[in-house]
């Protein structure tokens, strides 16, 4: 069956992530929640926010759109490339990338993941 998901007309139930492998400093607490799944999971969409915190954000074997909701946080990449995003900002972290990310207050964002074949 073919499907148009329409977030606001949605409720899913939020999930509590545990963040603890990728703590790098603060007691940050991540909520998700998934809104659309397909392609045996391959492609998923949702809303996700954070509380203050800094963690890695790992990209591995898949790609994320974001686009920032409320707040904003600082992003930055294993080449010591650093990049504020803010409400109204979108972009795309590919396959491999390894973020770390600050975020003093709080963040919240929808986003869209590509699973990608690891090979």
């Amino acid at each position: 069956m073919t499907t148009l998901t329409k977030f606001a007309d949605g409720t899913p139930p939020a999930i509590r992530q545990d963040t603890s492998a990728n703590t790098i400093s603060g007691s940050h607490e991540h909520t998700v929640w998934v809104h659309f799944k397909g392609a045996n999971d391959a492609f998923r969409a949702g809303v996700w926010e954070s509380t203050a915190g800094v963690f890695r954000g790992p990209q591995n074997d898949q790609i994320e759109y974001c686009y920032i909701l409320e707040g904003e946080a600082n992003i930055r990449t294993s080449d010591d490339q650093e990049f504020t995003v803010k409400a109204g900002d979108g972009f795309v972290m590919d396959n491999g990338l390894q973020p770390i990310w600050t975020v003093d207050k709080y963040i919240k964002k929808q986003w869209v993941i590509v699973s990608v074949d690891p090979n």
